[in-house]
């Protein structure tokens, strides 16, 4: 597979590289704290790599408005053009629980599922699969600081589906770390050309 950026989401882009070289630009989602490698056993008995990474940062606009950002669909206002979910379900395409969706990485297709999506309690999770490749699962919460600021935390927990995919989930795990400016300073922008939510 070629290197390329892969939209996270709800959260992000992401960077998949077949040498397992750690990738992408710098128009990527986000990813700060330490990377915490794990490890799992497959039916065969070979190591599968899992790693956990979370970030966190301030959005400019109180509680009500960062949140509807966190949607798949929300975020298209800020996430670029390459962040382009196709919705299964519902259709027409609406952030909701239960949304089922695809998303191009690459090559390949990822099927994204809405498994929490709470807009006043601050709450949102994703997950994701890449066939043969990766599980991703996205855990998002927003906490008010206070009428103009909200907190944002989010864990991205990979795994790869078979040994020979760890490369991949390495490569993900380090650039994860590298991106949270990036997604902070991409919702600024957007913010910034809207002066109802500054």
């Amino acid at each position: 597979m070629d290197s390329h950026c892969v939209p996270r989401t709800a959260t992000s882009y992401e960077s998949v590289d077949e040498a397992g070289d750690a990738p992408c630009p710098d128009n990527v989602h986000p990813f700060l704290l330490a990377q915490q490698p794990e490890s799992t056993v497959t039916d065969s008995q070979q190591p599968a790599t899992r790693v956990s990474n979370s970030f966190a940062f301030t959005v400019d606009a109180p509680l009500n408005d960062a949140a509807p950002l966190f949607g798949p669909e929300g975020e298209r206002v800020w996430a670029g053009d390459d962040w382009n979910p196709q919705f299964i379900f519902p259709v027409p395409a609406q952030d909701v629980e239960g949304a089922v969706f695809t998303v191009r990485h690459g090559e390949h297709t990822a099927v994204w599922i809405n498994t929490l999506f709470d807009l006043k309690a601050g709450r949102m999770q994703y997950v994701y699969v890449l066939a043969d490749l990766l599980v991703t699962t996205i855990d998002v919460r927003l906490h008010a600081i206070d009428a103009g600021h909200t907190n944002v935390d989010v864990t991205y927990a990979r795994t790869a589906l078979r040994p020979e995919a760890n490369g991949h989930v390495v490569a993900l795990g380090k650039h994860d770390r590298e991106q949270a400016k990036v997604w902070e300073g991409a919702i600024h922008s957007y913010l910034q050309r809207q002066p109802g939510l500054r």
